[in-house]
């Protein structure tokens, strides 16, 4: 099976949240979660660690990474892995490919014509929050 990880990082006031907009294919120009190819199986906090500072400069200092759900999509083979954390101080972002911007928290993420994933997005951040306001 295919895995990949996707990264939800808040800003340490929780009122935004970190996208990166999309320069290639698929979702091109669109807004996206940061993450990427899961390269060591049964590592995926590193990786999604490894993942988010190579995208971002965001490093495990900056963070506490929580693994929070997994998307399966069985009949492509594939597995997400999603992860959220909120940043503990200000950083410098560094974009490697795709442009970096911070969106409000209460934006409609579930908008198709402006996010990737068909929804996916929505859902996580909505289920997100419910867990951090437990």
């Amino acid at each position: 099976m295919k895995k990949m990880n996707v990264i939800v990082v808040f800003d340490k006031n929780l009122e935004k949240t970190l996208m990166c907009k999309r320069t290639k294919e698929p979702y091109m120009g669109m807004y996206n979660l940061v993450g990427g190819k899961i390269e060591k199986e049964n590592d995926g906090l590193n990786e999604a660690y490894r993942e988010l500072e190579e995208e971002t400069n965001i490093k495990k200092e900056d963070i506490e990474l929580i693994y929070f759900m997994n998307l399966t999509y069985v009949k492509w083979n594939k597995e997400l892995e999603v992860y959220y954390g909120k940043l503990n101080k200000g950083v410098k972002l560094i974009e490697e490919v795709n442009k970096l911007e911070w969106v409000p928290i209460d934006d409609n993420f579930f908008d198709m014509n402006k996010y990737a994933g068909e929804g996916n997005i929505g859902h996580i951040i909505e289920e997100i929050k419910i867990d951090l306001c437990k």
